[in-house]
């Protein structure tokens, strides 16, 4: 496992706590609006000696560990890297493209992760296509289905970019995160590493439209960062 870099305080990206954030590098998604590309190619690596002895000191300060990636699930050892954190007492929250539902439901019943927060790339039709990946839908259904039986606390998320969203996609993510305790939508936003060129952030109005159509199916759904 690499560890691609380490945000040593947040307090977004967990909610409720004050967290680090840990970036695992290596991602099976090729999405073209993509951030973080650096963890993509693995042009940087952090020890995990060194994370575990900031970790160490950061006791009693800090609550939780935010793990995100690339894809933390890619990592067939995620296991023994959250079961270290969990050790030293901090809740852990867990960033996944829900393409690995077997490991995600291994983490739960082991009690690895407090909170998992779910990217929803697109509409079933344009998953594909959006997350620059061949036959991950079945996995990431399953993996909805999963945190839909609401056995740990949760988020769905969306990132809507303009060349790739329209409010009517959002019709079919509506009726398929149906009962969904929260739904959140956020503009992309160029970090300058994006892995595709021609990407854009959606205007205010398609992201209120976006927002309209979701809440006709899930009630709790947030536009957040705007």
């Amino acid at each position: 496992m690499r560890i691609g870099g380490l945000q040593k305080l947040t307090l977004l990206d967990f909610p409720q706590k004050v967290a680090c954030t840990v970036f695992l590098q290596g991602c099976n998604f090729r999405c073209p609006f993509c951030h973080n590309t650096p963890l993509l190619i693995g042009t940087q690596e952090l020890a995990q000696d060194e994370l575990f002895n900031f970790l160490k000191k950061r006791q009693g300060m800090l609550d939780g560990v935010a793990v995100t990636g690339g894809e933390p699930l890619i990592n067939s050892d995620i296991a023994s890297l959250l079961r270290k954190i969990k050790e030293l007492g901090y809740a852990v929250k867990l960033d996944t493209n829900g393409s690995f539902p077997e490991r995600l439901s291994a983490l739960i019943d082991e009690n690895l992760v407090d909170y998992v927060a779910m990217d929803i790339k697109n509409s079933r039709e344009k998953y594909e296509l959006t997350a620059g990946a061949k036959d991950i839908l079945p996995a990431v259904e399953k993996s909805v289905r999963l945190l839909l039986d609401g056995k740990i606390p949760y988020e769905f998320r969306t990132t809507i970019v303009d060349e790739l969203h329209e409010p009517e996609d959002f019709h079919d993510i509506g009726h398929w995160l149906s009962g969904a305790g929260a739904y959140f939508l956020q503009s992309f936003v160029d970090s300058g590493q994006i892995l595709s060129d021609g990407m854009s952030p959606p205007s205010k109005d398609k992201i209120e439209k976006c927002l309209a159509i979701a809440s006709q199916y899930i009630s709790n759904t947030q536009i957040r960062g705007l």
